[in-house]
């Protein structure tokens, strides 16, 4: 009998240590499809980001030419209904000008085939500015939300998306 129970110690033990293995490499996929999906999320529209970002820079310069060619407009082929007197009439120092010190994004998102940003451009003033994904012209946003998004998306966006703005400074 002693002979038999030692034969039959180890029985099991190779299922146990290969289900222990499909175990870790579930739980290391998982993981690393909930990271990446995370990170995609909060970096998915860091290039439009990037694109206003050098916007923001040029206003603060005064350097209003070359933010004016970043918004996708040329002195020669000035954009239609947004002449360069118009664009400086906006962002220059007359008027409602912005101020340096609070000029800057304050929210991202994803909609459809571009990415609504908002600006703060000083204390009284906030912009919605629409940037293209595919030339990465600037404009002012068609429409102060993202029409068609579903009530998942919208929360998604109020809550881990609070974690993007950090990044937008």
């Amino acid at each position: 009998m002693p002979l038999m129970a030692a034969y039959l110690d180890n029985y099991g033990a190779g299922e146990e240590r290969r289900n222990r293995i499909i175990f870790r490499i579930v739980a290391i996929t998982l993981t690393l499809v909930v990271l990446g999906s995370f990170f995609w999320y909060i970096f998915r529209n860091h290039h439009e980001e990037g694109v206003v970002r050098n916007f923001l820079a040029a206003v603060r310069r005064g350097d209003f030419r070359t933010a004016y060619t970043i918004w996708g407009c040329t002195p020669q082929h000035p954009c239609s209904g947004y002449s360069y007197d118009t664009f400086v009439g906006d962002w220059g120092p007359k008027g409602d000008a912005p101020d340096p010190n609070v000029l800057g994004l304050t929210d991202s998102e994803s909609c459809n085939e571009g990415v609504l940003l908002t600006l703060a451009v000083n204390r009284t003033r906030t912009e919605k500015l629409w940037v293209e994904r595919g030339n990465d012209s600037i404009s002012f946003a068609p429409y102060p939300i993202c029409p068609h998004k579903s009530p998942y998306a919208i929360m998604l966006h109020r809550t881990i998306g609070r974690l993007r703005k950090p990044l937008l400074k």
